[in-house]
Parts: structure tokens; sequence; C-alpha cells
């Protein structure tokens, strides 16, 4: 039963991976049927990543008052009729409204489901967790490349709000088996705000260290592409496949670290991550003219932040004790959506004003300060 219930929770991450890339991967033909301009995207993902910050802050009381297994199932249906809605829009402002569930939907499972993972599993299984997340995000342009290809991008909503309602109802029939973990005794979860959760030691510099590395992520995202062309010369096309290659790195390499995790442990995994993302760097840094040089390095980059976001999370019951940590990774993962949020835009007016090429010293700095605030946070709550 325990294992089931793994499956499950496995299961409910693939379909919060799933419609994070596919905006993405629609739009280049979303914005001329919807006749708006191609940056408007942004607008959209800014709607989303609002509904995630709010639901995140919101995720443990919520949790509290129905639990985790009710959150998870409500969360689902929830962005199901999202992308349903999205799947139907023939005007842009009907985006923006579908957008605000979709976004509520996504932040509360997340939050939910990361701190019951932290738990009742082993970092093994959260990275795991995050590796099948990663599964959901390489599927769904698939998805909407079949779509495209056989109809329109509407389809391809369509079809991903099919798999979204199916997972819920499996969900749903499910839910006893949540009852499983019932038999582990736990420590009640403490109602503290928001204010005196930022008065507990550790709390601000942890936050502060999860929105770098969650920017340094992203704007790796987002903006690899766009170096390898602006900087390095190569084609657009072969940008786009170059970049993909660190959606993968990042999934591959958090299936491989899971190995690794529970030998190591939490705060040895992330020095080893961030080593290893350093390396990366100083591959995108050597003044060479192949760009199979940065391309390895991307790939590097994936695989040393592969571990460090659930190792971060995993971490938090045992920093700061489970009965504060429902709390504390709600407001982790709106530290992680605003860091998400705003600094890849941030790098895209310093890159047009400067030049692109700094992103690696872009990535260097958010980098260090990541790993000088995790390390301070292990120190101000004297974990090993």
């Amino acid at each position: 039963m325990y294992s089931l219930l793994l499956l499950i929770i496995y299961l409910a991450f693939i379909s919060l991976g799933l419609p994070d890339s596919l905006l993405g991967a629609g739009w280049p033909v979303m914005h001329t049927d919807l006749t708006v301009p191609l940056s408007f995207m942004g607008i959209v993902s800014m709607v989303i990543s609002g509904g995630t910050i709010i639901s995140s802050l919101l995720s443990a009381k919520l949790t509290r008052k129905i639990g985790t297994p009710l959150v998870t199932v409500l969360s689902v249906f929830l962005t199901a009729i999202a992308l349903l809605g999205f799947s139907f829009a023939q005007q842009f402002w009907l985006l923006l409204v579908f957008a605000i569930p979709y976004g509520l939907g996504a932040g509360a499972i997340d939050a939910a489901l990361n701190n019951y993972v932290a738990l009742h599993y082993t970092s093994r299984h959260m990275s795991w967790l995050h590796c099948f997340w990663g599964v959901g995000t390489i599927v769904s342009p698939f998805v909407m490349s079949y779509a495209l290809d056989n109809g329109t991008w509407h389809l391809g909503y369509r079809i991903v709000a099919i798999i979204q309602l199916g997972i819920a109802l499996l969900l749903l029939v499910t839910l006893p088996v949540w009852k499983i973990t019932k038999q582990k005794k736990e420590l009640p979860a403490v109602n503290l705000s928001f204010r005196n959760i930022l008065k507990i030691q550790g709390v601000p510099v942890l936050l502060a260290g999860f929105f770098a590395y969650c920017a340094a992520e992203a704007t790796a995202m987002y903006w690899a592409s766009t170096y390898l062309v602006a900087v390095k010369g190569v084609t657009t096309a072969e940008a786009a496949q170059f970049a993909a290659l660190f959606y993968i790195g990042l999934t591959v390499g958090r299936f491989l670290s899971g190995f690794m995790m529970n030998a190591l442990g939490d705060r040895k995994m992330i020095l080893l991550g961030t080593a290893i993302v350093a390396l990366g760097i100083v591959a995108l840094l050597l003044p060479v003219e192949n760009a199979r040089v940065d391309l390895v390095g991307f790939i590097i980059i994936g695989l040393g932040c592969a571990p460090i976001y659930p190792c971060i999370i995993h971490s938090t019951p045992q920093n700061f004790g489970a009965e504060n940590s429902g709390t504390i990774i709600g407001i982790q993962m709106a530290a992680a959506y605003l860091g998400t949020t705003f600094i890849p835009p941030l790098f895209g007016v310093l890159g047009n004003r400067i030049s692109f090429a700094i992103l690696p010293i872009f990535l260097a700095i958010f980098i260090l300060l990541m790993i000088s605030m995790v390390e301070l946070t292990f120190k101000i709550t004297n974990k090993n």
C-alpha cells in the first residue's frame, strides 16, 4: 500500500508538469490565432504565476482543513478545468481568465505534495518525484506538436485536459490509499502567521537561497537558446534542440541522483550539485568558438541543478520541524515562483542593454547566493 501511494503521488506530479511546457510549445501559433503580439505570452505566464504564489501561501491552511489527499484531487481537477477552458478560448482575455484557476491549482498541489513527501518519504523519493514532474514537461510539447500537425493548438490543450481529468478521477477513487500514512505518528501542524514564520531563525535566509536557485534555473531554461544564437552564432533550430537537452539533463539527473541521496544526505547532495553547476558555468566561460562546448556546459548545468531543488525542500522538516514544514514549504514555493517569474525577464533587459554573453556570470551570481544562503541555513539550524 505504501508503494501504491507513492506511485499515485508520482502520477500527481506528472499531472503538475504536463501543462508547464504546453504554453511555450504552442504560443508561436496561438498568438497568431488570437491576434496578439508574441510578447503577450509573458502576460499569461504572469497571471499563472500570481495564482501559484497565492495558493502556495495559503496551501498550509487549506491542507490543515481538508488534508493533502483532497487538496491534491481538487487541485488536479481545477487545472484540468482551466486547461479545458484554454482549449475553447477564441480570444486572448479568456486565456487570462482561465490562467487564474490554472495557477491556483498548480501552486496548491506543488506545496502540499512537496511537504507530504518531505514528511513521509526519503530524499531519494523527493528527487524521483521531481523527476516525474520533468517527465510531464517533456511529454506535453510532443502532445502540442501532434495537435498542430493534426488540428489546432486547441486540440493540444484538450488532450492534456482529458489526461488531467483522468488523473484526477484516479486520484479520487484511490483516496482511501492515503490512510496508510495515518499509521505514522506525526506532530500536529502549527498555525503560524507569515510574520511569525519569518521570525523563525534561518527561514529568511532559506527563502533567499531558494529564490536565488529558482531564479538561476529558470534563467538557464529560458535563455539558453538565445545565448547560443546571439553569442555562439548557431542556428535557431540547433539552439532549440541544444536547449532542450537542459531539461533532459535536469530530469535524468534527478533520476540518477535519487540513488545517491539516501547515502549522502540533503546537504552533501546540494554541495555536489552546486559543484557540478559550477563546472557547467566554467564550460560556458571557456574562450572557444565551438558551440558543442556550450552544449555540454548546459547539460552539465542541468545535471548539477537536479538534486538542489528537491534536497532543499526535503531538508525543511529536519531543519525547522515537521510541525512548521507545511507553512514554510508553502512560502518556499512562493519564493520559487517569484524567482522564476521576475529574474529571467530581468536578464532579458540586461542582455539587450549589455550583451547576452553575460549569461554565465549572471548564473554564477545567483548560484553563489544560493549556496551561501543554504549553507548558512544549515549552520543556523545546526544540521550536519
